[in-house]
């Protein structure tokens, strides 16, 4: 889906088309969502995001300044959104609920919780070199694998409108992107 196309959507769901409307939700759906999971949030918080994402730009459809570039202002949201969300979850919230506190120590020896936790951490940090490897890489790259690791994915069609990338280069960008990664994690010693 081109700029001009998104642009002629917007403005005829404006005017009440509802065919328009779902053809935006469509085209743009895997955008939102590539955005949204690269925040890596749980399965219901996304499903949050996703919808509000959409319930913000139906509320700000008619006041669009550059319909052409909804799907900028739909990842801009979905960032932001996604942002709140994680902000949210890292506020603690403290209990002195005897049953709570109990209730680990029931599932897990001492020795079994402490490896689970070494082993989570470890899986967390290679999470996070992952993503800051992949934050260096360029705003093309980056760009350019988040669309790609869409659910479901995009067409390379849907790729090419999206971020404005000829189908042909699509594969080539995406095998030197991921060529790149790989070395810059190889160098860091991340498996």
């Amino acid at each position: 889906m081109d700029r001009a196309d998104v642009g002629t959507l917007v403005r005829s769901a404006v005017d009440g088309d509802g065919a328009a409307w779902k053809a935006l939700v469509e085209g743009l759906s895997p955008l939102v969502w590539s955005v949204v999971r690269a925040h890596r949030l749980s399965d219901a918080d996304a499903h949050e995001v996703y919808q509000t994402v959409w319930f913000r730009f139906a509320q700000h459809l008619g006041r669009l300044r550059e319909p052409d570039k909804a799907g900028s202002w739909l990842a801009s949201t979905a960032r932001h959104e996604s942002l709140k969300v994680i902000k949210s979850l890292q506020r603690l919230t403290l209990t002195d609920d005897p049953q709570l506190l109990d209730r680990a120590s029931e599932e897990h020896s001492p020795e079994q919780s402490l490896l689970r936790a070494e082993e989570a951490a470890a899986e967390r940090e290679r999470i996070r070199s992952l993503w800051r490897e992949l934050e260096e890489l360029g705003e093309r790259c980056r760009g350019l694998l988040r669309v790609l690791m869409a659910s479901p994915p995009p067409s390379y069609q849907e790729v090419s409108a999206a971020l404005g990338i000829a189908v042909g280069s699509i594969g080539p960008l995406r095998q030197r992107c991921l060529r790149r990664l790989k070395a810059r994690l190889d160098a860091r010693g991340v498996r």
